[in-house]
C-alpha cells in the first residue's frame, strides 16, 4: 500500500472516532439538559419530607408532587384568597380535621402550615384519605382534595356524574375540572421524568 492510501484510511478512522465521540458528546449533553429541565419545571423539593411521608401513609411520591406543583408550585409561604396554606394548600378548617386524626395531642396551630415538615405531612395524610375513600382513583381523590369531600361523596350519587357510585367520570365545575386536569398532567410528567431513578 502506498504512502497516499495508508495516510487517507488513517484520516477516515480518524474522522469515524471523531464522530463517534462527538454522538456520545451530544447524548451525556442532551441528557443533562433533560435532567436540567426536569428540575427546572417539575423540581422534587423537600424530597425527603416527602418520601417519608408518602411512605408513611403508602402513597406514590409522584402523587405528592404532582399535587405541590399544582397548589403552590413549591412556596411555602403560598396562601390563596380563601386562606389556605403553605405547599399543600391547606385551609384552616381542613387543617383542624386533620389534625384531630394524626395530630390530636400536638401542640400544632394553623400557622404550622408554613412550615413545609407540617404542611406535607396533613397533605400527604389528606390525600391518601382520599385514595382510599375513592378506591385509587387518582382523579376522584384529586377532586375531593380540591373541592371537599362532602361535595364529591354527593356528585358520586349522581348518575350523571358517576357510573358506579364510588368514583367520578364528570366533573361539573369549571375550577374542579381544570385542577384534576392539572393534577393529572403533573403526576403524568413526573412518572415520565423520574421512573428511571425508582427503577420502574
Amino acid at each position: 500500500m502506498n504512502q497516499k492510501k495508508k495516510k487517507k484510511k488513517k484520516s477516515s478512522g480518524m474522522m469515524l472516532i471523531a464522530a463517534a465521540a462527538l454522538i456520545i458528546l451530544c447524548v451525556f449533553l442532551a441528557r443533562d439538559g433533560i435532567s436540567t429541565l426536569a428540575n427546572t419545571f417539575y423540581p422534587r423539593t423537600y424530597q425527603k419530607i416527602v418520601q417519608q411521608y408518602a411512605e408513611e401513609y403508602d402513597v406514590d411520591e409522584n402523587i405528592v408532587f404532582a399535587i405541590i406543583r399544582t397548589e403552590s408550585n413549591f412556596r411555602p409561604k403560598a396562601e390563596s384568597k380563601v386562606g389556605a396554606r403553605g405547599l399543600m394548600q391547606i385551609t384552616e378548617e381542613t387543617f383542624a380535621w386533620i389534625k384531630s386524626k394524626i395530630a390530636k395531642e400536638e401542640a400544632l396551630t394553623f400557622d404550622d402550615l408554613y412550615d413545609p415538615q407540617v404542611n406535607i405531612r396533613f397533605g400527604t395524610y389528606l390525600i391518601s384519605y382520599c385514595l382510599l375513600r375513592y378506591e385509587g382513583d387518582l382523579s376522584t381523590a384529586a377532586a375531593a382534595y380540591h373541592s371537599g369531600l362532602g361535595l364529591v361523596d354527593g356528585l358520586v350519587q349522581n348518575p350523571k356524574y358517576s357510573q358506579n357510585g364510588k368514583t367520578l367520570t364528570e366533573f361539573p365545575y369549571e375550577q374542579m375540572n381544570l385542577y384534576v386536569y392539572k393534577v393529572n398532567k403533573n403526576y403524568k410528567r413526573y412518572l415520565a421524568l423520574y421512573a428511571q431513578d425508582e427503577g420502574v
